[in-house]
């Protein structure tokens, strides 16, 4: 028995641990390869994926339809489902850490849940990567995920309208890869066109309806810091002067964080927004308090102001808030639809004594 075929009868015999060591291994190199969602670099690597999974399915129906009887291929037949897992595992694992940088917990939930399910999931794909519909609505996700960020960063903006663009651009690239799909394996493949064209309609209108709910992050902004405090300013170096009483190791894990206030005095919220290289957008700094009476959160005020990408700690930016009252606060940092980059939470207590206070230069 050649090397060859020992590899191949070690890949059918250990197909599952290999399978479980491809997404492990395509997490570990997501994780050390895409620290910045505008490196060329972490680009190129999203790409490779797309074109080893895009490979993978043609090869896989292309030796189904027994249309490629090169003994090459037929050898090399057990390892094409293996590079498509480990392809889309590469690409749901970089779209983890990327959408879970640009994602506040409380109201992205659902479309997190929904790329750590696929993610993870990927480890028992293994016979479902044999089907068509399977294979082309998986692609057309990873499509749409992929364009939904990587068209803003080209573009050097964010709206409704590029967003839109990303479902276009996702839906011509796809119907594309299906017409090449169909050239090299007609027949068989044909009774999988209606289980894909519903996969693709199903994930086009369920992405676009968490578009429109503010529950997709709004990628590829990223909250890197945020706080609240006593006084904020900028100084001549272009650094910011932040004020504020001292934080405490306990705050890290507090939900809500302790305010002390001399009543009449102001208060400020200060941030640091990631955005990539060229692009320019608005961003919202929405002041709210939690009514009791009503058991909801109500705006008190909202104050706009533009940033610009390339910074790698993030563009820095503050609000003032007069006029407060004891009680449940928090600042949400939302873009102008409203989807939100992240949140802090703080509860105000008035005090008839000015805190101690420390200085942060930023």
């Amino acid at each position: 028995m050649s090397s060859f075929e020992k590899l191949r009868a070690f890949a059918v015999k250990y197909e599952r641990h290999m399978s479980a060591g491809a997404l492990a291994g395509g997490f570990l190199v997501d994780t050390l390869t895409f620290q910045r969602i505008d490196f060329l670099f972490g680009h190129a690597m999203l790409f490779a994926y797309l074109f080893i999974a895009a490979a993978s399915i043609v090869c896989m129906n292309a030796l189904a339809a027994g249309r490629w009887t090169n003994r090459f291929f037929e050898k090399t037949a057990p390892f094409f489902p293996l590079f498509a897992q480990y392809a889309f595992g590469g690409l749901f694992s970089a779209f983890a850490i990327f959408y879970t940088k640009s994602a506040s917990l409380a109201a992205s939930w659902p479309f997190l849940l929904f790329i750590f399910a696929l993610l993870i999931g990927n480890e028992t794909f293994r016979a479902r990567y044999q089907k068509f519909g399977f294979q082309i609505t998986l692609f057309f996700i990873v499509l749409f995920s992929f364009f939904i960020f990587y068209i803003p960063v080209v573009l050097g903006k964010m709206s409704v309208g590029v967003f839109l663009l990303s479902g276009a651009a996702s839906l011509l690239v796809v119907t594309l890869f299906v017409r090449i799909v169909l050239r090299v394996a007609p027949v068989e493949r044909q009774r999988g066109k209606k289980i894909a064209a519903s996969g693709i309609a199903v994930s086009f209108l369920a992405i676009n309806a968490m578009y429109f709910a503010n529950i997709i992050p709004p990628i590829p902004l990223a909250l890197q810091d945020a706080g609240v405090y006593n006084f904020v300013s900028r100084t001549t170096e272009g650094s910011y002067e932040l004020v504020g009483e001292k934080k405490e190791l306990a705050d890290m894990f507090r939900p809500t964080r302790p305010v002390s206030l001399v009543f009449g005095e102001p208060l400020y919220f200060y941030s640091a927004v990631f955005a990539p290289t060229k692009l320019e957008t608005t961003i919202v700094h929405r002041w709210q308090y939690f009514d009791d009476t009503k058991d909801e959160w109500v705006t008190a005020s909202d104050i706009a102001f533009p940033i610009s990408g390339g910074r790698g700690l993030g563009y820095r930016g503050y609000s003032m808030k007069t006029a407060l009252f004891p009680g449940l606060w928090r600042v949400q940092v939302v873009t102008e639809r409203g989807q939100v980059v992240g949140q802090r939470r703080f509860a105000i207590f008035y005090t008839d004594h000015i805190p101690v206070l420390f200085e942060e230069i930023k």
